[in-house]
């Protein structure tokens, strides 16, 4: 009797066990252009998530020993485990792209079968959605996007034709040479057209995923609402859930009860 009690008590730990894992996440955020994977922090975002049961996982850099994770280990990952990573967002999407796949292999070789979600803004809700079209073996659970130019945008248009007139030679010196240096990112985020990025992104099979798109208003002059809306994505018609938030193009603090809202309900 006694060890039939024992092997009754050890089996209802393992499954609470097993369904604890089964229902953990992990999170990794994605920054956009000429920002830095530290503005989740800073913005507040990060913090309300762990006061909330998430564990801020830390920085994931690519330092002189390979990948490596910067702390803090803050917070008890009830919920999961959040990450933001460092990438060069200077560079073309597909070259943020390759950097982007290590750091994803790496998490999830720490977080075995738990589900793996993005959270991408701007540039960074691009970046992600392409490498979940380029990597479906990698079973994305979920997309989150923020003030994203999924159909492109004029800024990129009017940064690339900047670079490219004989203005250009005189911006490193009045402390634009990043404008120099983008010129590759620019034409992936110029508004889709027959040959570029985003035209054949926005037409590739995307995988089964929650996809959600979170819309700026009228009072982000970078990109429009309409090109924020991921349903208005050939491939992804009627498949993403949009929410409004306030605010203008950059990140906001406002936008973390949000993000802590549709990750909970994911």
């Amino acid at each position: 009797m006694l060890l039939k009690t024992k092997i009754f008590i050890i089996a209802i730990l393992m499954a609470a066990m097993t369904s604890q894992w089964v229902n953990a996440a992990t999170v990794v955020f994605v920054q956009g252009y000429q920002s830095s994977g530290m503005e989740w922090r800073r913005q507040g975002i990060m913090p309300l998530l762990v006061e909330s049961g998430w564990r801020d996982g830390g920085h994931i850099i690519h330092g002189r020993n390979g990948i490596e994770t910067i702390p803090p280990f803050v917070g008890v990952a009830k919920k999961g485990t959040l990450y933001t990573v460092a990438l060069p967002t200077e560079a073309p999407l597909m070259v943020q792209s390759d950097i982007l796949e290590h750091y994803l292999i790496n998490v999830k070789a720490r977080h075995l079968n738990e589900r793996l979600f993005l959270v991408g803004h701007s540039a960074g809700g691009v970046l992600a959605r392409l490498y979940m079209v380029t990597h479906p073996d990698q079973k994305i659970a979920g997309l989150i996007t923020i003030a994203a130019p999924h159909l492109g945008t004029e800024a990129s248009e009017i940064g690339l034709a900047v670079a490219q007139s004989p203005a250009s030679m005189m911006l490193p010196f009045i402390g634009a040479g990043n404008i120099n240096r983008s010129q590759g990112l620019f034409y992936d985020l110029s508004r889709e057209h027959t040959g570029n990025l985003l035209f054949w992104l926005n037409r590739q099979p995307h995988p089964q995923s929650q996809y959600i798109s979170i819309i700026r208003g009228d009072g982000d002059i970078f990109v429009s609402p309409m090109s924020q809306d991921m349903n208005r994505v050939v491939a992804l018609e009627g498949r993403a859930k949009t929410f409004f938030a306030p605010g203008d193009h950059s990140l906001e603090y406002t936008d973390a009860p949000i993000i802590l809202k549709l990750l909970n309900a994911m």
